[in-house]
């Protein structure tokens, strides 16, 4: 078990040795580890995140490990032990990540080599660990997660018992050639656990989560938002005789129970394919988009009231009540200036639509996440104001839409906001800085502007910044000299020319 006070070191060996069966290591690239995988038994499991997660038209986003994204839900839950089975390197950096997000939770860790890894050692090793760790006092829930090599080779988690005194034994595949992004791989875990807790549910009386509705059917929140927003959606949905149910990835498993029992599903995030499944077959209904600006308050009240089979009178007087308030909020506090926006947290449209109501200009919005039915309100609304929406966003369409649009204020990820701030356009991290923030309901209307405003303000200070450094070098030039350093394309053209024969010779022995 690793600690966080005391990361530990990686050690050396515990990398498989390059062979087909042990997936051919961590650098043998996506295709080819995803064709070990399927050879060692996983093409199911990879089937079904190719329909889940699709990647195209465009090729895999560039943001951290996906395993990030489940290894959060996990480390966010109470009474869940966490254990990772993958190169040291991955790990190591996977428990860096998440004690440098607040976790402070230790991260189990079954370390394999290539002999563990080919004779089929590592499983036991897992399961061994998984029968020592599950403590009835200490853990309702164990995850162990594949990453990349154990998945190439097969590691089957599968065959791991579904319970131990007690306690339940979860085990999923997190690939990196095989989940584009981290915040899919939150639903990777949040699918699997409502499975779990479906099939409990379905079998006979579970346990009753704390501060359970008993007087109103409740909303269940899909994904992760601001702490604030199931507060005002809560305040929303009360006029309707409904109550804002469980956020899902929840914070311990009795919820779970919670969230399945309820009227509707509100897809906040629309990403989470795989919990939608779960869902639908307890029989329930999925609301798209959320109450976000007024007109997206509108729109949500209207399709929750229908999905719940609530009185039209009730929708509008909710929409009465809200409405006005949220439009005086948006007057309050107007946003003027040209935008592009751009993430991979997956509420990057609905962050458009509240800027767009709150007076700005948004020109481009770019997710990391794909296009799915949840989220076709929000693209539907936004293209009718002239919104362009990249589904699958790579970097370099981000920073071309920078380019290209030249806006007032960049919102992104940190390549984008890096690439903005050389051109001298202001930029905003959108996952520190905007997501962080409420954005439901009245309270969400003017959240955005005191930052967004702020940034704007900025654009004399870049310029001037660009102006002070204006010669000073960049590229090969770069840093500080006391002489400033002079280019020798001939040396790159010599050095290029000799690689190039150098690569000939070698193909030219391999056939």
């Amino acid at each position: 078990m690793t600690d966080y006070h005391a990361p530990f070191q990686p050690p050396l060996d515990d990398v498989p040795a390059s062979s087909e069966q042990a997936g051919q290591g961590c650098h043998a690239g996506a295709e080819t580890m995803a064709a070990a995988a399927k050879a060692a038994g996983k093409s199911e499991i990879l089937d079904l995140y190719a329909v889940d997660y699709p990647k195209g038209p465009h090729d895999q986003p560039q943001s951290m490990c996906p395993a990030f994204g489940s290894l959060r839900v996990g480390l966010r839950m109470r009474r869940t032990a966490t254990v990772l089975s993958g190169s040291a390197c991955c790990v190591y950096g996977l428990t860096f990540t998440s004690h440098f997000y607040g976790a402070r939770r230790s991260v189990g860790y079954v370390p394999f080599s290539s002999e563990t890894l080919v004779t089929g050692k590592l499983f036991e090793d897992i399961r061994d660990a998984v029968f020592e760790l599950a403590d009835p006092a200490l853990y309702d829930t164990i995850v162990v997660t594949n990453l990349c090599v154990p998945t190439a080779s097969g590691v089957p988690l599968q065959l791991l018992p579904k319970e131990i005194n007690g306690v339940r034994i979860i085990g999923i595949d997190v690939p990196g050639f095989g989940i584009p992004t981290h915040a899919e791989a939150k639903d990777v875990l949040a699918g699997a656990m409502l499975r779990y807790a479906r099939t409990e549910a379905e079998a006979g009386p579970v346990q009753a989560p704390q501060n359970l509705s008993k007087d109103r059917p409740t909303i269940t929140l899909l994904g992760e938002m601001f702490p604030a927003d199931p507060v005002g959606i809560g305040m929303m949905l009360e006029p309707l005789g409904l109550a804002a149910g469980p956020v899902v990835p929840t914070r311990e498993w009795r919820e779970l129970y919670a969230a399945l029992d309820c009227a509707a599903v509100a897809a906040i995030h629309p990403f989470y394919t795989a919990s939608v499944r779960e869902f639908q077959t307890a029989g329930r209904k999925i609301v798209g988009s959320a109450p976000v600006g007024r007109d997206g308050t509108a729109a949500w009240l209207d399709a929750i009231g229908e999905a719940c089979g609530i009185a039209q009178a009730k929708v509008d007087f909710a929409k009465n009540r809200f409405l006005p308030a949220i439009k005086a909020a948006l007057l309050t506090a107007p946003i003027k200036g040209r935008l592009t926006v751009s993430g991979y947290e997956g509420s990057e449209l609905l962050v458009a639509r509240l800027l767009i109501e709150s007076g700005a200009e948004v020109a481009y919005v770019g997710t990391a996440c794909p296009r799915t039915p949840w989220s076709e309100p929000d693209r539907e609304w936004l293209e009718s104001k002239g919104v362009l929406v990249q589904y699958r966003a790579s970097l370099e369409q981000d920073i071309a839409a920078v380019d290209a649009i030249r806006p007032d204020l960049a919102i992104g990820t940190t390549p984008v906001v890096q690439h903005a701030k050389q051109l001298s356009i202001p930029a905003l991290y959108f996952t520190n800085l905007i997501s962080a923030r409420p954005l439901m309901g009245p309270a969400g209307a003017g959240s955005l502007a005191t930052v967004i405003n702020a940034a704007l303000a900025n654009r004399a200070r870049f310029e001037k910044m660009t102006a002070f450094f204006d010669g000073v070098g960049s590229h090969d030039t770069a840093g500080v000299w006391e002489d400033t350093p002079v280019e020798r394309p001939e040396f790159k053209a010599k050095y290029a020319k000799a690689l190039a024969a150098s690569r000939a010779a070698e193909e030219a022995v391999g056939t």
